[in-house]
């Protein structure tokens, strides 16, 4: 079984990445590698991975070992005061966090258990967009769809949106901004338990989306995907010691590509185009 994935075959020219040939560089994107072990033994996870990816750091290392799903609880100040959306808020960059989380989240009882991405943003003061985002379309559901908030959060009345349609949303949310965050997690749990038919439908999602997004994207715009580990590529282990996936279209696509090899690279990315850093 094979996915239907035409975006990113039009995007790198009809190559993907493999684990033999890693890098593609694409007529619209270039594809590249990065290492998500950095240098600590065991196999990589969402917590540290997810911390690096935003603060540029090793946690891996500062935490002593590879750990997840969610941010190490002596790792939260990190991620919450170092990371690129907090540098670039307080620095005066116009800086968003496009996902929708429920008004209130994560409560009292979910406070230990946070994902990075979510994290990084309560620390910028930036976990501001809630069901009301959601419903107008200036907000994006980790899922992409709104069939979760819907069918398991009581939100109903929720519009239903498709894939290309949400990609369309985070365009015109990103057309606004200087550094926009968008993080989506569905990859990983098909990786963990949804099968071959899971993992295929979770790459044609994404690639829908990518097709909405970047149709509609500004061409001035840089966009990166960044993952924290591998996964989705053998869905016979779960996590992988395999790099991560990177990939970037835009204007700074080629020096991103040219330049990143690990999570580590790509914060001080980000922050030096934004002119944050040398």
């Amino acid at each position: 079984m094979s996915a239907r994935i035409p975006t990113l075959h039009r995007l790198l020219g009809g190559k993907l990445p493999t684990t033999r040939h890693q890098t593609v560089i694409g007529p619209e994107a270039s594809a590249f590698p990065l290492d998500a072990t950095l240098g600590v033994p065991g196999t990589p996870q969402s917590g540290t991975g997810q911390a690096a990816l935003l603060t540029g750091q090793n946690a891996a290392r500062m935490n002593g070992r590879h750990f997840g799903p969610w941010t190490p609880v002596r790792l939260r100040p990190l991620v919450e005061e170092q990371s690129l959306l907090r540098t670039a808020q307080d620095a005066g960059h116009a800086t968003v966090f496009a996902n929708a989380y429920p008004r209130g989240w994560p409560g009292p009882r979910g406070s230990r258990g946070i994902a990075g991405p979510p994290l990084a943003a309560k620390g910028a003061g930036l976990l501001d967009r809630h069901e009301e985002a959601l419903g107008r379309g200036e907000a994006v559901s980790s899922e992409m769809v709104n069939d979760g908030w819907q069918t398991h959060l009581g939100h109903d009345s929720l519009p239903s949106v498709t894939a290309e349609e949400a990609g369309r949303n985070l365009a015109r949310i990103a057309a606004d901004a200087e550094l926009t965050l968008y993080a989506h997690y569905a990859t990983d749990t098909a990786g963990h338990r949804g099968g071959m038919d899971g993992a295929v439908a979770a790459l044609e999602r994404v690639d829908r989306f990518l097709s909405g997004l970047l149709g509609t994207l500004p061409d001035d715009i840089t966009f990166v995907v960044a993952s924290d580990h591998g996964n989705l590529e053998d869905i016979t282990t779960g996590h992988t010691l395999n790099p991560a996936l990177g990939l970037a279209s835009g204007p700074e696509a080629g020096a991103l590509a040219a330049g990143a090899s690990s999570l580590l690279d790509i914060t001080p990315f980000i922050l030096q185009r934004l002119r944050l850093t040398t």
